[in-house]
């Protein structure tokens, strides 16, 4: 897969460039796209919920019960995502977009491509999943 040309050359800024106007600027139409899609789709999603047919045989009803169940689920993570996507653009308006709000360290440009609504960094995110980790031992999860 051929990377974007334009992130090819944000990852070849200097680090004393990080969070510069362009980055923002890539970041913040990047979450504003993501934000378009995810809603584009939760908008077939709500469709499909109220075009649901409640009538056929209870094979059909069963069928149909588990693709509605199926379809809620992921409107559930997609709105989520929409409030991450949200906060990640209320963080770029206020200047802290890109940086852990654990430890205000920066949360690098190479993470925040794969995930714009970071906010963590990679070693503050290793923590809170090792802890998230320790707690589900203990109550006996795993």
């Amino acid at each position: 897969m051929q990377a974007d040309p334009r992130a090819q050359r944000l990852l070849a800024m200097p680090e004393e460039a990080y969070m510069n106007d362009e980055q923002l600027a890539f970041f913040q139409a990047r979450l504003l796209a993501e934000q378009a899609e995810v809603e584009a789709h939760l908008d077939e999603v709500r469709k499909a919920v109220a075009d649901n047919e409640r009538s056929g045989d209870e094979l059909d009803r069963a069928a149909v019960e588990e693709e509605l169940r199926l379809l809620l689920r992921q409107a559930d993570r997609e709105t989520r995502l929409l409030r991450k996507i949200a906060q990640a653009l209320r963080c770029i308006e206020a200047g802290d977009y890109g940086y852990c709000a654990e430890t205000g360290q920066p949360i690098g440009l190479a993470r925040l491509m794969l995930r714009p609504t970071a906010e963590l960094c990679l070693e503050a995110k290793e923590r809170q999943e090792k802890r998230e980790h320790h707690y589900s031992k203990l109550r006996g999860d795993q």
